[in-house]
């Protein structure tokens, strides 16, 4: 349902504060983190289960959560979201043994399942064809930002206690919940929620996943599991690589990081709506791919300090356009399944999340080279999927 333009730009504004403020509430724990796994005497190992509790719960969620959006609304899952959120951040910070930890991890992970497809199915909803590659663009900026600017504000607030940052993570996320409640309002009527619950009611996880093996469907969701485990598997291993290999301090590792996304926030903000009108999605993905493939080859042979940040920016900014441009795709597809087809996008990110990092710490043990050319060889491998991708299939998938 297309609104008017002036209450279309402060629906989308509430949704882009929604998802900044909820990743910035992600990203205010990162400084913390080692001074509170130490406080808690907790193990590396059992750091890393906590952060794959959370994508285990989002991948198994995902699915039901897509479902949802589209038999109850995109605004109630919202809402659900961020309250889960809220009191996931919350638990965290009031947690005294391990067990009270992975409560939080898992109910952080589901909110996430929650949040993601409930705020792309209702940009799609309330965008045209023709306006939704810029507005997918605002979202993938509105997470990269919220991302950027939280490890600095948590560092800042930590100087008030270990634990203020998750307490403040959970205040705007309760803040988020309770505006999206009174602001808000669901994008479809009950008739047309009606007719897509009908269709939804006579789904399940297993269909869902034979419904995404469709040609329709499955090259882009091939492409969304490639791009996060390359994605996963480059991040993860990027700092431990730059220390290991060049000697980087911690801050010389998180300016190179904070240059790069705001890199990357600057060209998705002004810049990622006309390129995909110049070139279209199949051919940005490409690009993108070709691009961090061979980045990510690249970054095994340099050494200047410049060189890593130049080859980080442009590898960091192809991540960036590939996941809106598939989005935007996928968003195109769905037609008025945008709850599916947003749940199994987030299904597909997270089985690439969860397996991406582990293969790459089990080949940096092996050679600290090894993660990255293995990511190459990855996306390399997603570039010939879209090989597949014929023009008149993407022309019937966007007209069915």
């Amino acid at each position: 349902m297309k609104k008017p333009i002036k209450e279309q730009k402060m629906v989308l504004i509430i949704l882009l504060s929604n998802l900044f403020l909820v990743f910035l509430g992600i990203g205010l724990i990162i400084p913390v983190m080692p001074a509170f796994m130490n406080m808690m005497h907790l193990s590396g190992s059992t750091m890393g289960y906590l952060f794959a509790a959370f994508a285990v719960a989002q991948l198994i969620m995902s699915p039901s959560a897509g479902r949802w959006v589209d038999r109850y609304g995109r605004k109630k899952i919202i809402i659900i979201g961020l309250f889960l959120f809220g009191l996931s951040e919350l638990i965290f910070g009031i947690g005294t043994n391990v067990t009270i930890l992975y409560l939080s991890r898992i109910l952080g992970g589901v909110s996430a399942a929650f949040i993601m497809p409930g705020v792309t199915a209702y940009v799609a909803d309330i965008t045209s064809i023709q306006e939704r590659p810029k507005a997918m663009g605002y979202i993938s900026a509105a997470i990269s930002t919220g991302f950027i600017i939280g490890p600095g504000i948590g560092g800042f607030i930590a100087e008030y206690g270990i634990r203020m940052p998750f307490f403040f993570a959970a205040a705007i996320a309760f803040l988020s919940c309770l505006s999206s409640i009174f602001i808000l309002k669901e994008p479809l009527t009950k008739e047309e929620l009606a007719d897509i619950s009908a269709n939804t009611k006579q789904t399940s996880f297993i269909g869902d996943l034979k419904k995404s093996l469709h040609p329709r469907y499955f090259i882009a969701f091939m492409i969304v599991f490639v791009l996060a485990f390359g994605l996963s598997a480059y991040e993860t291993m990027f700092s431990l690589f730059s220390d290991h290999k060049f000697g980087y301090t911690p801050k010389d590792i998180a300016t190179i990081i904070t240059i790069s996304s705001i890199f990357g926030v600057v060209v998705q903000v002004f810049m990622f709506g006309k390129i995909v009108d110049m070139l279209g999605e199949k051919k940005l993905i490409q690009l993108c791919l070709v691009i961090s493939a061979i980045l990510a080859v690249a970054s095994t042979v340099i050494s200047s300090f410049l060189a890593v940040l130049a080859i980080a920016c442009f590898i960091f900014l192809a991540f960036d356009l590939l996941r809106p441009a598939l989005t935007t795709f996928l968003s195109k597809a769905g037609g008025k399944e945008q709850g599916f087809v947003a749940g199994m996008n987030s299904t597909y990110t997270s089985l690439g999340t969860v397996v991406g990092p582990i293969m790459a710490g089990i080949l940096f043990d092996v050679n600290i080279h090894y993660p990255y050319l293995f990511a190459a060889f990855i996306l390399f491998i997603g570039l010939c999927i879209t090989l597949t991708w014929k023009e008149n299939q993407l022309v019937e998938s966007l007209t069915e």
